[in-house]
C-alpha cells in the first residue's frame, strides 16, 4: 500500500510539473527583470518621493505664500456698513448723519483681495529645511543599498535554482543506476544467485529515489515561485538556469569596511537630520521676522472695482512661553539625535564584525570545497570498482547499493559546498561594495 501511494504521489507531481511552462533564464536577464518589474525598488522609490515631498514643503521658509479671494456681503451693521463705504470711497457728508450712522440702510460690498506673506528670518524653519534635505539624502542612499541587497538576493536565489537542478540531475543519475542494479538483481534472483531480501532492497532503493525525485521537483517549483515574486510575474512558470552551478573565483582581498557604502552613508545622513531637527527646535526660542502685503479692490456691485488700496508691512513675533511645549520638543529631539549617533556607532561596529565573519566564511567554504571535491573523486573511484566486481558476481548487492548511495550523497555535498562557496563570495562583494 505504501509503495502504491509513493508511486501515485510521484505520478501526480510529475503530471503537474508537465502542465507548467518551463522557461530558461540567465542571471543577467533575471536581474534586469527584477530591477525593472519587481516591487521592491518601486516601494523604495516611493519612500524617496515622500522624502522629496517633505523637502519641497520645507522650501516654504524661503518662498512667499500668495493667496487671492473674492468676497461678497450685505450688511446693516453700523460699523461694517460705514467701513464698506469707506473702502469703496463713496462716503458723502450725509453719511455722517448720526441717524444713518446708528441705523444705516442695507449696504452691499464686493471685495477682491490679493495677499502675499514672505518669510524673512525664520531660523527654526531654515534648520527644518536642512533636516528635510538630510532625510531626502538618506532615502536616496537607502534606495541604492536596497538595490545592492536585491542584487545579492537575486544571486542567492539563482544559485539555489542551479543547486536544485544539480540535485535533480544527481538523483536522476542515481535513479538510472538503481534501475540497472534492479534489473541485474532480478536476473540474478531468477537464476537463484541472489536472495529475496537483496532483491527487495534494490526495489526499495528505486522507490526511495523516485520519492526524492518528486521532492527535488517540488523544490525547483518553490524556487521558481520565489523568482516570480521577485520579478512580479504572475505566470505559473517553472524556471531553468541557463548556466550550470560551478565554482566561481573572485579576488576580494579587502578587509576594510568602505566608509562610502550606501547604508553607512544613509545612517550618517539620518543622524545629521536628527541633529538639524534638534537645532531647529532650539532656534524656535528666537523671534521671527516676516513681511506681508495685500492689494484690495472694492465696489458695491458684483465684479466691479472702482476703489482700491494696498497694505505693506513687516512683523517681528516672539513666542515667549507656550506651556513648556518647546522645551519638551527640544529635549526629545536632542535625545533622538544622540540615540542616532549611538546607533550609527553600533551599526558600524557590527558591520566590521560581519565583514570579518564573511572573510572567515569564504575561507572555510574554500577549504570545504577542496575537501569535498577530493572526497567525491575517491567515492567515484570506489563505486567504479564495486560496479565492476558486482557485474562479475564478486560483490554483494547491499554493498553496491550502499556505495551508490554514498556517492550520490557526496555529489550532493559537493554541489552544496559549491553553492556555499559562491554565495560567500557574493555576500563579501555585497559587504565591500562602495
Amino acid at each position: 500500500m505504501k509503495i502504491r501511494y509513493s508511486l501515485l504521489s510521484v505520478f501526480l507531481i510529475a503530471t503537474a510539473s508537465l502542465s507548467q511552462e518551463v522557461r530558461t533564464i540567465s542571471k543577467p536577464d533575471l536581474l534586469q527583470n527584477v530591477l525593472q518589474n519587481g516591487n521592491t525598488l518601486k516601494i523604495q522609490a516611493q519612500h524617496v518621493i515622500e522624502a522629496k515631498g517633505d523637502l519641497n514643503q520645507a522650501n516654504a521658509v524661503f518662498l512667499p505664500s500668495i493667496s487671492a479671494s473674492y468676497t461678497g456681503m450685505t450688511t446693516t451693521n453700523p460699523l461694517m456698513a460705514f467701513g464698506s463705504k469707506l473702502n469703496q470711497e463713496v462716503l458723502t457728508a450725509s453719511d455722517f448723519n448720526p441717524q444713518l450712522l446708528n441705523d444705516p440702510l442695507r449696504t452691499d460690498n464686493f471685495a477682491t483681495k490679493l495677499e502675499v506673506r514672505q518669510p524673512l528670518i525664520n531660523l527654526d524653519g531654515i534648520y527644518q529645511r536642512k533636516a528635510a534635505k538630510s532625510k531626502f539624502e538618506a532615502a536616496q542612499f537607502q534606495e541604492s543599498r536596497s538595490r545592492e541587497y536585491l542584487e545579492l538576493q537575486v544571486d542567492e536565489v539563482y544559485m539555489q535554482l542551479q543547486l536544485a537542478y544539480k540535485m535533480k540531475e544527481v538523483i536522476e543519475l542515481s535513479k538510472t543506476a538503481s534501475e540497472e542494479n534492479l534489473r541485474i538483481a532480478n536476473n540474478s534472483f531468477k537464476q537463484g544467485l541472489l536472495q529475496r531480501s537483496d532483491l527487495l532492497a534494490a526495489e526499495v532503493q528505486v522507490l526511495e529515489i523516485e520519492n526524492r525525485m518528486a521532492y527535488a521537483q517540488s523544490n525547483i517549483e518553490n524556487i521558481s515561485g520565489h523568482l516570480s515574486v521577485l520579478m512580479n510575474d504572475t505566470s505559473d512558470a517553472v524556471y531553468r538556469p541557463s548556466e550550470s552551478l560551478e565554482p566561481v573565483n573572485e579576488n576580494i582581498a579587502t578587509h576594510t569596511l568602505p566608509s562610502e557604502r550606501a547604508d553607512l552613508r544613509a545612517m550618517l545622513a539620518s543622524s545629521k537630520a536628527y541633529e538639524q531637527q534638534y537645532q531647529s527646535n532650539k532656534m524656535s526660542f528666537l523671534p521671527r521676522l516676516n513681511a506681508f502685503g495685500s492689494y484690495e479692490l472694492y465696489d458695491n456691485e458684483f465684479l466691479q472695482a472702482d476703489a482700491n488700496g494696498y497694505l505693506v508691512g513687516a512683523q517681528l513675533s516672539w513666542d515667549l512661553f507656550d506651556g513648556n511645549k518647546r522645551f519638551g520638543k527640544a529635549q526629545k529631539s536632542k535625545a533622538a539625535y544622540e540615540r542616532s549617533a549611538i546607533e550609527y556607532d553600533q551599526y558600524l561596529a557590527e558591520s566590521k564584525l560581519e565583514l570579518e565573519k564573511a572573510h572567515r566564511m569564504l575561507s572555510d567554504a574554500a577549504n570545504d570545497l577542496a575537501l569535498s571535491k577530493k572526497a567525491l573523486e575517491q567515492y567515484e573511484e570506489s563505486l567504479r570498482i564495486r560496479k565492476n566486481r558486482f557485474r562479475e558476481g564478486l560483490e554483494r548487492t547491499s554493498d553496491l547499493l550502499f556505495s551508490e548511495a554514498k556517492f550520490a550523497e557526496k555529489q550532493l555535498e559537493y554541489y552544496q559546498t559549491v553553492f556555499q562557496y559562491n554565495y560567500a563570495q557574493a555576500y563579501l562583494r555585497f559587504l565591500t561594495k562602495k
